[in-house]
């Protein structure tokens, strides 16, 4: 069956999306820490100069990313400061109009599904795709919207069993948003939005009882 159109949203600049995507017959994504940590440096490599990155979560055969396009200024500014061999042709391409950034993005996520599968297929001595296709994005509209994502980012490994508390699970960015060190998380919008530290605590652990007695829209 066809994908509905609004799990796959176009990228535009200044837009905010709830991006996922699991493997091929749930087949293993991450078998260990190593992966995960691959994962994410691969992750800042492809898309943090593209977007800020609300808030994410990587569990056993699939991933969660909540992010926000910057602008059409911030990203050409990124790709004229990058030297002309380290330039994609998809890049010149944007730099020169042909394509939109919508298209930049997307191939944005792609090169970074494919290097990444490329590690572990080799790593694993594994062939074919790795990654269900296409990947999903759902653009976020409204405010309150906007609030369940983050929540339901963060408590996905609750959601999926894998701990009775989500602030405890390893691989999300709940740590870092309630943490003092640097991240390249977007941390201060995240907290912004909720008012405080306090308030985006609480507001998390009530939304929870939502999730739990109503249906989820979302598909892992």
């Amino acid at each position: 069956m066809p994908i509905p159109q609004k799990y796959l949203a176009n990228f535009d600049e200044d837009g905010i999306y709830h991006v996922y995507n699991r493997t091929n017959n749930k087949e293993p994504l991450f078998l260990n820490d190593e992966n995960c940590l691959f994962f994410l440096k691969r992750y800042k490599a492809f898309i943090f100069p593209y977007a800020d990155t609300y808030c994410w979560s990587l569990l056993s055969n699939h991933f969660h990313f909540l992010i926000k396009i910057k602008t059409a200024n911030q990203i050409k500014a990124f790709l004229l400061a990058k030297s002309v061999a380290e330039t994609t042709i998809t890049e010149k391409k944007y730099l020169r109009n042909e394509i939109t950034v919508g298209e930049l993005i997307e191939q944005a996520f792609k090169r970074l599904f494919q290097s990444y599968a490329l590690a572990f297929n080799g790593m694993y001595n594994r062939k074919g795709n790795l990654f269900y296709r296409p990947f999903k994005r759902i653009l976020i509209e409204k405010d309150s919207q906007l609030t369940m994502a983050m929540v339901y980012i963060h408590a996905n490994a609750l959601k999926h069993g894998l701990v009775k508390d989500f602030s405890v699970y390893k691989w999300s960015s709940w740590k870092s948003i309630l943490s003092n060190k640097p991240t390249l998380l977007a941390r201060e919008a995240v907290i912004e939005w909720f008012g405080n530290v306090e308030a985006c605590v609480k507001v998390h652990y009530e939304m929870l009882k939502y999730y739990y007695d109503c249906e989820i829209a979302i598909e892992d």
